[in-house]
């Protein structure tokens, strides 16, 4: 299953949207207001729990700056990731799209769908606010 939120231009450098999203404590800030549970595990890592959800533990798996940051599953019955694409528009407006990618039976895709798609769509659009 593969995923897309919108894509969103923010009044920074790709760099330091690069920058924002590689601490893995921003996240935080990113998360929908039905957080239920947010704790940094490691540096590169943390768990987060929505409200009626099972928590989620996210890695980060892979960092090339400024443009791709890739989080995925650490540990869990599901494997996924979630990445972040940043492209700069020029020295001081940067673009970010998330896509989200897994490997889910036809039943589990159908459930998750729905919530995922919101989940990354709100994660997106409060990187400009949150920046």
């Amino acid at each position: 299953m593969n995923l897309e939120s919108p894509k969103t231009i923010t009044p920074k450098s790709a760099k330091d949207t690069f920058d924002f999203l590689s601490d893995v404590k921003n996240f935080e800030k990113l998360m929908p207001e039905n957080i239920s549970k947010f704790e940094v595990l490691e540096d590169d890592k943390f768990l987060f729990a929505l409200k009626g959800m099972p928590e989620i533990v996210l890695k980060k798996k892979e960092a090339m700056s400024p443009n791709k940051i890739v989080l995925g599953a650490a540990g869990g019955k599901l494997d996924f990731s979630l990445t972040a694409n940043i492209t700069a528009i020029d020295d001081n407006t940067s673009e970010t799209q998330l896509t989200f990618e897994g490997e889910f039976n036809a039943m589990m895709a159908m459930m998750i769908k729905g919530p995922i798609t919101k989940f990354i769509e709100t994660l997106a659009t409060n990187i400009p606010e949150v920046i």
